[in-house]
């Protein structure tokens, strides 16, 4: 996006179409963009800014202002806690859960894993090489045994161990899938019922190479779930990253933490700074000259 600033000399709508063909491109998403540009125009208009490179704050902030995260949104680190992974096949649950699993071992926390994942027969496996890297035990159960069941029996795991986190690995549910939503929502009444003290956060994970695919999955999934945060996976720059606006723009769900690559550290708190200064190739350029 740096590159827009350096192609136009004034601030015209060559270079507001310009800036809505680059953002939409990164998947930001119409309804977000036209947001955006909305707020820079009436900038532009107030501030009688006409140079482009004069409109970089403005609309650096603006995109900023539309990934709203709550502070305090962490807070469940600091209680006892469960952490239910939710999101359709192959968007990163099982690995998610085995990072988060060794990030807050690393903190000296109580952790337990529970692979709800029954469904996909290498799910348990995956899982169960993560709580050993991890050093957490693992709740799991048979490849087509009762979901339900396991989370029952993670629950009474992490009660008698006092755990601060039980983290939950649950099946890759494709979106239109009724019964598989009815799922969810069973194993989301287990936890209320069986384990009332502990926190619940719900946080959906969703690939951040399937662009605009990802939203649909999480309008899907927050009208099934109560969503409390966002994990978008594969921004390692094969993605192009704008989808983390558009979904926290439009379903006002704040992202949490993003995965930049394989390795347990590339697991990352969401930072909206950085996120945005990424966008925009700030620091990329500093670095080549």
């Amino acid at each position: 996006m740096q590159d827009v600033f350096g192609r136009h000399e004034k601030v015209d709508e060559d270079f507001f179409d310009d800036l809505e063909e680059i953002m939409i491109g990164s998947d930001m998403g119409v309804r977000t963009v036209e947001n955006v540009l909305d707020d820079l125009r009436e900038v532009c208009d107030d501030n009688y800014i006409k140079k482009p490179e004069d409109t970089r704050a403005y609309l650096m902030q603006s995109i900023k202002n539309q990934v709203r995260l709550t502070y305090g949104g962490y807070s469940f680190e600091n209680q006892k806690s469960v952490i239910l992974l939710i999101g359709v096949n192959g968007a990163g649950k099982t690995t998610t859960a085995g990072k988060l699993a060794s990030i807050y071992k690393s903190q000296g926390k109580k952790v337990i894993l529970a692979a709800a994942d029954t469904y996909r027969a290498a799910a348990n496996e995956q899982l169960t090489e993560w709580s050993k890297r991890a050093g957490v035990p693992l709740i799991g159960g048979q490849e087509g045994s009762d979901p339900g069941a396991v989370v029952y029996d993670a629950v009474a795991s992490a009660k008698a161990k006092d755990a601060d986190i039980l983290i939950v690995d649950t099946a890759g549910r494709l979106h239109n899938k009724k019964n598989l939503m009815n799922e969810l929502h069973k194993i989301r009444t287990i936890l209320s019922k069986s384990y009332p003290e502990a926190h619940q956060e719900t946080l959906l994970v969703l690939d951040g190479t399937t662009g605009q695919n990802a939203l649909s999955q999480a309008k899907e999934f927050s009208d099934a779930a109560d969503v409390t945060g966002l994990v978008i996976t594969k921004l390692d720059g094969t993605a192009k990253g704008g989808i983390a606006v558009a979904i926290a723009a439009e379903l006002e769900i704040p992202v949490k933490f993003i995965g930049v690559g394989e390795k347990i550290e590339d697991l990352q708190k969401f930072d909206v700074q950085s996120f945005v200064d990424a966008l925009f190739d700030i620091g990329k350029n500093d670095e080549e000259e």
